[in-house]
């Protein structure tokens, strides 16, 4: 049975070729569609986590400002400028955290150069540690910073994969020396190349130890800190950031310009929902789409079955399976021969199938198989004998 299905489907299909085509193109486009659709938003989403993992996962960023609001006997718009100090005042009160490093960094003050070449444009970052671990950092090869480069001021330097690029161009970079303002240190590790865009990023870091930086720039003043965290209240953990900050630097806590807080969770928890968002539209476009060429494939099939319907139907009144359309025509024929008969002389017209000039005729409106059945000059023949 299952093989005089996949007959008759078969020949089915061989019949109605447009109508085939029709409806293997509306099935292939909407599933397609969709399948387009949420794979771009799945990708998207991916992106975006990628792109923010790459800055490190609980993580919070303190940056000086200046101060919006008037606090005791300073006015507003006074500078503040944050110290190796506050490290250990966050350390010591802030809850929750894991670790804190100051971050001196430098991009256009410094002159970094390997052989002959020279670049002022690459970032120079003197950081604890603990650095690598908050921010994510990976090592591809060699090492990266430790304790005791920090203790001993080592002139080391660990290098982003672009800065490796730019300074050594393929060639092997552990173990070489590069001069910062004329300060020679040794390259002991290179990072993971992280995705990111624009000029200051991670990959065109040169990371040196915090108190090597001491020797190369004065670092009583220090760009900003950087944290992680335990547990899940972030929003809070800022707060208390900036409460601590605003109590040693005598600004206010609801003072949001005095010290900027970075908040990478809250950013990323934004855009997760610009990406959810998205998605749900790019689904709902799908679905459009898949319903319209739903549609049309239900309307192709209507039509199929409604003419099934009709020949079964025939099939039946005939007796079995059988080709019933020579039947029917020659059905139609003979009826419309016999209307043509019974009709009076003068309101005679002839069935449809005769409407044709036979080959070597007079411009007869009717076939020469109505000539032979009535003659020439018979009734309705508006000709004579030749």
């Amino acid at each position: 049975m299952t093989r005089d299905l996949l007959k008759e489907a078969y020949g089915a299909m061989q019949h109605n070729r447009r109508r085939t085509t029709l409806t293997m193109l509306g099935m292939a486009w909407g599933i397609a569609t969709v399948v387009i659709l949420l794979a771009f938003g799945s990708g998207f989403e991916r992106a975006i986590g990628l792109i923010f993992s790459s800055w490190g996962v609980d993580v919070i960023g303190a940056f000086p400002g200046r101060t919006s609001l008037q606090s005791g006997g300073s006015k507003a718009g006074s500078e503040v400028r944050l110290k190796l100090a506050d490290v250990e005042y966050i350390r010591n009160e802030v809850p929750m955290v894991k670790g804190v490093t100051p971050i001196f960094d430098r991009q256009n003050g410094a002159t970094i150069q390997h052989d002959t070449r020279t670049y002022t444009n690459l970032f120079l970052t003197g950081v604890f540690p603990v650095y690598e671990r908050i921010r994510g950092f990976d090592v591809a090869t060699g090492r990266g910073l430790s304790e005791e480069d920090q203790f001993q001021r080592s002139r080391i330097a660990v290098i982003g994969d672009e800065a490796k690029r730019r300074l050594f161009s393929g060639e092997q970079a552990l173990g070489q020396s590069i001069r910062i303002n004329g300060v020679s240190f040794e390259v002991v590790g290179v990072y993971q190349h992280k995705v990111q865009g624009g000029d200051n990023n991670d990959n065109s870091m040169v990371v040196i130890p915090f108190s090597t930086m001491g020797d190369l720039f004065d670092t009583q003043y220090i760009t900003g800190i950087f944290m992680d965290y335990e547990g899940q209240d972030h929003q809070q953990l800022a707060r208390v950031v900036r409460s601590v900050l605003a109590a040693h630097h005598n600004f206010r806590p609801d003072d949001h310009r005095a010290v900027f807080i970075a908040d990478f969770k809250q950013d990323f928890d934004e855009f997760r929902i610009v990406t959810v968002a998205l998605k749900v539209l790019l689904a709902f476009i799908g679905a459009l789409t898949l319903g319209i060429g739903g549609i049309g494939l239900m309307n192709i099939m209507l039509v199929s079955v409604q003419q099934r319907t009709r020949e079964n139907y025939f099939r039946g009144r005939l007796g079995g399976d059988c080709d019933c359309l020579p039947y029917l025509v020659g059905r139609g024929r003979s009826a419309a021969d016999e209307r043509f008969r019974r009709e009076p002389a003068g309101r005679r017209h002839p069935p449809s199938y005769q409407r044709r000039q036979p080959d070597g005729g007079h411009g007869h409106p009717l076939s020469g198989r109505h000539h032979q059945r009535h003659g020439a000059g018979g009734p309705g023949c508006a000709t004579g004998p030749d």
